[in-house]
């Protein structure tokens, strides 16, 4: 190709690439959101194709743990994250400096006690083994359910990261182990009691998820999974446009109503007024 040939090509290219600008049909990137496994995951899965009816194009990326989506968020690798409560949130950017911030309330999940040994929170024996989440969140979350379940009693002043420290009443004399969230609805059959996120154990069918002796119904909507966003890029309108079809899509209620098994003692949906 002569010099003359790669200049009339090159003219033909600008004119075709300052036509597609002009009309807006140059494909906009798509909106990448991480996700955990479980309703997250495949609620954000079904509001992605129904998206995609309207043009916006999102990739959806699962992650495995609690901390790589907030990295992920931060640094820019994805647009959106969806696996966190507000608590949590805030406890990450308090601790990481993450530019972080919640953009929409999804759902919220409650948190149960769990065993696979003992029919009631009566029947534990003393000293009984009892499993909790080994963030700092979630682990003044569990102790909250343990004191209001009755078994255990905190320090007035104990706030959100409560830890086993805060107890200043014990009457059976729990022994409790840390383990990492996602790794509760396994452990739950190692113990007499488990923290257990019914999520995870839907997901993993583990157990029957509705058998909680206890659960957190009394929780605000801190306690919800939250969009979360970097804060330059909260108003992205590609995030208004997807949110508001998670909102209000049928086929993603449809599917949230289903993994939970039609059990509203389990879930509520922070976007509906009750």
């Amino acid at each position: 190709m002569n010099v003359s040939q790669f200049l009339k090509k090159l003219t033909v290219l600008s004119a075709v690439v300052t036509a597609a600008l002009l009309t807006g049909t140059v494909a906009a990137a798509p909106l990448k959101i991480g996700v955990v496994p479980g309703i997250f995951a495949d609620s954000v899965e079904v509001a992605a194709q129904e998206a995609k009816k309207q043009g916006l194009d999102v990739e959806v990326i699962e992650f495995t743990d609690w901390a790589t989506p907030n990295v992920a968020l931060d640094a820019g690798d994805i647009d959106l994250n969806y696996y966190q409560n507000s608590n949590y949130l805030a406890n990450a950017v308090r601790d990481k400096g993450f530019k972080l911030v919640s953009v929409q309330p999804g759902i919220l999940s409650y948190l149960g006690l769990y065993s696979l040994k003992h029919s009631s929170l009566a029947d534990l024996p003393e000293g009984a083994k009892v499993a909790i989440a080994s963030d700092a969140v979630n682990v003044g979350r569990g102790l909250r359910l343990l004191e209001h379940a009755g078994l255990i009693k905190l320090r007035p002043d104990t706030g959100l990261l409560g830890t086993p420290a805060d107890i200043v009443a014990n009457p059976k004399n729990l022994k409790f182990v840390e383990v990492e969230g996602p790794q509760l609805a396994r452990a739950t059959q190692d113990v007499d009691l488990a923290q257990g996120f019914p999520y995870f154990i839907l997901a993993s069918k583990a157990f029957d998820a509705t058998k909680a002796l206890s659960l957190t119904s009394y929780e605000d909507d801190s306690w919800a999974i939250q969009f979360v966003a970097h804060s330059d890029k909260a108003a992205d309108p590609r995030i208004a446009q997807f949110l508001q079809v998670y909102k209000t899509s049928p086929a993603v209620r449809a599917a949230i109503d289903q993994f939970y098994q039609g059990e509203p003692k389990l879930y509520r949906l922070t976007w509906l007024k009750n």
